[in-house]
């Protein structure tokens, strides 16, 4: 099912809920085709994210920018492991987002977002061949960055993953993949750049106020619940919710095999998306794959959409790059489907939103 202003969220317990860096085999050579390099055999955390790795080196426009992660690593909390939750700190974000202005990214505003579904929708020509093209920045869809707390004025920030904006009551949820937010600790400088491209933040720089991955993914890293809610607001302001900005995907649980889709990335090294459109095909009971090449580091995170409107560009959500083999290869994307367990994760976010009654009516 959907969820959208007409659809809500089933109470708990309906039928339809809605929903170490570097391991390699013995004989596998090291990885050598640079930031773009993505495949199998990756333990623990995916090739994909590059801030997962302990040190590595991206060399961005002639800049080289060093991402760390590990123990100790300043920008990592612990949360509340056993539920899955982490409350953002405010100053944390409003320092993130500092940084990625201070490297050279600006805000500009662009043209609104819609809230509103035409109730049509579309399945456009499978792409062909089935390899990711350079693609129209979409309003909900943007670059997901975590820069270092330690950056200086020379280090330009990189996004590291993808993610979008969702519907829900409060206006104010961000979807994308849990090894994103959470690698040994829950990310504590996320920054999300709606619409972004050419170094163009048009909808503003939004930082979480809280984080909601299941409690399966931080104990074992288990693919069937790669997936995680953020809701955000503006950084260094509160004025209008996200959703009012951007627009939002629809959201679908138990979403059926075999249909029409898109997906979208940012690779890391670029600041516009890449899509392709294909079948979100079944691998297995809980995962679905996308059998279209050219999504690199960077796009994990990005959203599998269906039943795409064609006045908005919106669609469903059924799923968002991560899962299985750390979301894929060169070849190949993964995601967990949105099954009750998704549901329940959604449910859980957007009632803490209602439960702390702070969200102000939508414009």
């Amino acid at each position: 099912m959907e969820t959208s202003e007409h659809h809500p969220v089933p109470a708990e317990g309906a039928d339809d809920a809605g929903g170490p860096a570097g391991d390699r085999e013995p004989d596998e050579p090291p990885c050598q085709d640079g930031p773009a390099c993505t495949g199998h055999r990756r333990a623990g955390v995916p090739l994909r994210v590059t801030l997962a790795l302990t040190l590595l080196t991206v060399v961005t426009g002639g800049a080289a920018l060093a991402l760390r992660s590990g123990p100790g690593d300043p920008s990592l909390a612990p949360g509340d492991a056993a539920r899955g939750t982490y409350s953002a700190d405010r100053a944390a974000g409003d320092a993130a987002a500092a940084s990625v202005l201070a490297g050279g990214y600006t805000e500009r505003p662009g043209p609104p977002g819609t809230t509103l579904h035409s109730g049509a929708s579309a399945s456009p020509p499978a792409s062909r061949p089935p390899v990711a093209a350079p693609a129209a920045p979409a309003p909900p869809i943007g670059a997901l960055f975590s820069p270092a707390p330690d950056a200086g004025p020379d280090d330009a920030p990189t996004h590291h993953c993808t993610a979008s904006v969702v519907h829900s009551p409060a206006g104010d949820l961000v979807a994308t993949a849990a090894h994103c937010v959470h690698d040994g600790g829950f990310r504590t400088r996320l920054v999300f750049a709606p619409g972004l491209h050419d170094g163009i933040a048009p909808y503003g720089l939004w930082v979480p106020t809280r984080i909601d991955v299941d409690p399966r993914w931080i104990s074992d890293q288990d693919p069937d619940h790669d997936v995680a809610f953020l809701r955000v607001r503006r950084a260094g302001r509160e004025d209008r919710r996200i959703e009012a900005l951007t627009g939002a995907e629809r959201i679908r649980f138990h979403a059926p095999a075999g249909r029409p889709a898109q997906l979208t990335g940012y690779p890391l090294d670029r600041d516009t998306p890449v899509s392709c459109r294909h079948t979100a095909d079944a691998e297995g009971p809980s995962q679905f794959r996308f059998p279209c090449a050219g999504f690199p580091d960077g796009t994990s995170g990005g959203p599998l959409l269906t039943d795409l409107d064609p006045a908005t560009g919106t669609g469903s959500l059924i799923g968002v790059i991560g899962g299985l083999d750390g979301g894929g290869d060169d070849n190949t994307s993964y995601s967990s489907r949105f099954d009750e367990d998704i549901a329940a994760l959604y449910r859980r976010a957007t009632t803490a939103q209602l439960w702390r009654g702070r969200a102000p009516r939508l414009p």
